[in-house]
């Protein structure tokens, strides 16, 4: 998933204790003797792996968009990132005994319906697309990352790493802004809305799958109370507004 490179990137590094306790304090080899631990992860790296993919064929899909050739290849070089991306995760849940495409298929309706409901309309909302919203997925699998087995949390950390695109995006849309001002309003509120699809999804996707709801809760692993949920979020949404910001776009 393409992600900020900005600083100002807040909820790449959540907060967690200085020293990891329980399963965040294991390896995969121990963690995973747990049946509904190893239940959740295999959820979560279906649902990594799926998005990852959905983001490549988004990416390349959009680059027919692109106003010149050098931006078709930028955008091209994007989706290649993505799909190695998945490859990871795919060779990943092969490695663990699961099969990659029985993981991914629980949340092919989710990410596809998300897709569906936010395709840009141009090459402007395309980058907003590529470097908002998969940005606030992103900043919400890292801070579930933190709360796993030190193996799968180095897994998907890695492939969450920003793309080295984010500045890419942030140069084109501020240009087309100074451009033609108008134009930040309009993207703008397509910026709001691909955060209110986004943070909806997540929820779906947690909710439609008890193993990793249980252990996003605190069932398993060392979840989140209540109370952090609330926290997490905040982290999100600021980490969001900082991205708007970098955009020359009003939150």
């Amino acid at each position: 998933m393409t992600s900020s490179d900005s600083p100002a990137n807040a909820a790449e590094t959540p907060e967690t204790p200085a020293e990891r306790t329980g399963v965040a304090a294991m390896d995969w080899a121990a963690a995973s003797a747990d049946p509904q631990y190893r239940a959740a992860v295999v959820d979560l790296l279906g649902a990594l792996a799926y998005g990852e993919l959905a983001a490549f064929e988004r990416l390349a899909e959009d680059a027919k968009l692109a106003p010149t050739m050098a931006d078709k290849a930028e955008l091209a070089k994007m989706a290649s990132a993505e799909f190695h991306h998945f490859e990871r995760l795919r060779d990943r849940l092969a490695e663990i005994g699961e099969e990659p495409t029985q993981a991914m298929e629980p949340f092919v309706a989710a990410y596809d319906g998300f897709h569906k409901q936010t395709a840009p309309s141009d090459w402007l909302e395309g980058l907003v697309k590529a470097y908002v919203g998969d940005s606030i997925a992103s900043d919400f699998y890292r801070e579930v990352a933190a709360r796993l087995d030190s193996d799968t949390r180095a897994l998907v950390l890695a492939v969450l790493d920003d793309t080295g695109h984010g500045g890419f995006a942030v140069e084109k849309v501020r240009a087309a802004i100074e451009a033609d001002p108008r134009v930040g309003g309009r993207l703008a509120l397509w910026a709001r809305r691909l955060m209110g699809e986004a943070l909806s999804q997540s929820q779906r996707v947690v909710a439609d799958r008890d193993a990793l709801s249980t252990m996003l809760v605190g069932g398993v692993a060392d979840g989140f109370d209540l109370a952090e949920v609330g926290r997490m979020f905040s982290r999100i949404t600021e980490a969001h507004t900082k991205r708007m910001a970098a955009l020359g776009l009003a939150a």
